[in-house]
């Protein structure tokens, strides 16, 4: 009886030991392939100092070695070397001080920059003696066309929104739709909405058509069109109204000429009552006379038709 406790027990101290080196923890996700920095295509962007507010427009597609070059003329007294440097969205890149020379009567700053994903985009600025910058802003393909005034239907009716890119920008991978939610943007998935939404992408050009309107279909609308770096942005308004909302003005002018009738009504009434309440009064006043004075109203009517 012992000896089989004593060998129930070892083989619960050997499960124990055996629990502790199996490792319960999910494995951590494959991060994707990253691409070499040094295999990366190089594009090479160029800009002279101009004016103040100088801004040069950089498009982007794929992962890519930026080098941007800066050069500025400088003074009419030019020193042999001034000070450069590099900022980010506004901020100072770390470690981006440098001298630079005077050479053939031009100050030249550069630098390569690793665009290999969304957070790399932005605004690039070269900075000459913390007073004169140019300003690069490396983004993907913007869209366009934006439309200013809100596209307004009907309760019950079907609204059709359009975004296009421009035939002079490059294709977009694909395109997506959001909903402003607040500050959030709430992605719309038509497949799994076939009775609410409908999409339809044909290369620049995508369609979103919402079906069943109601008042709450109301507000922004975004289409994103997909590149590899990133996803740009536009946004259109749609605006749902009742029926009833394009006879409000016609309304208000018919109430407003209701309530004109029957002020003007109510003061011609009003005077005439008036009128009615003078004439009553005279004719009393002429009942009230004695014999005399009513023929001595008369004579004076008479002497006044004589002297006429």
């Amino acid at each position: 009886m012992l000896a089989s406790w004593k060998q129930l027990i070892f083989q619960i101290l050997l499960l124990l030991i055996s629990c502790r080196h199996i490792n319960t923890t999910s494995p951590d996700p494959t991060p994707p392939p990253l691409v070499p920095i040094d295999s990366l295509p190089r594009d090479v962007r160029r800009a002279a100092f101009k004016g103040e507010g100088q801004i040069e427009k950089v498009e982007v597609l794929n992962p890519v070695n930026l080098e941007l070059v800066c050069t500025w003329t400088g003074h009419q007294d030019k020193e042999s070397n001034i000070t450069g440097f590099w900022r980010k969205d506004g901020l100072e890149i770390e470690n981006s001080h440098l001298t630079v020379q005077l050479e053939n009567e031009q100050y030249q700053l550069q630098r390569v920059f690793n665009i290999v994903s969304e957070e790399n985009l932005g605004n690039y600025s070269c900075v000459f003696e913390s007073e004169v910058k140019i300003d690069f802003v490396v983004a993907v393909p913007q869209i366009g066309e934006i439309r200013d005034k809100p596209i307004v239907t009907y309760v019950g009716d079907s609204g059709m929104i359009t975004c296009k890119m421009e035939d002079s920008k490059p294709m977009p991978n694909t395109w997506k739709w959001y909903k402003a939610n607040g500050t959030d943007k709430e992605e719309i998935f038509a497949a799994a909405e076939r009775q609410r939404y409908e999409i339809k992408n044909n290369e620049r050009k995508t369609k979103l058509l919402v079906n069943n309107l109601t008042m709450a279909d109301s507000g922004l609308y975004y289409c994103g069109a997909v590149y590899t770096l990133s996803t740009s942005m536009g946004h259109v308004e749609l605006k749902v109204i009742t029926y009833f909302e394009p006879l409000k003005p016609f309304i208000a002018i018919v109430i407003e000429v209701i309530i004109l009738v029957t002020a003007i009504l109510l003061f011609e009434r009003s005077r005439s009552k008036k009128n009615d309440t003078e004439g009553d009064m005279m004719s009393d006043q002429t009942n009230t006379l004695s014999p005399g004075e009513n023929n001595g109203l008369e004579e004076s009517s008479s002497m006044r038709q004589r002297k006429t």
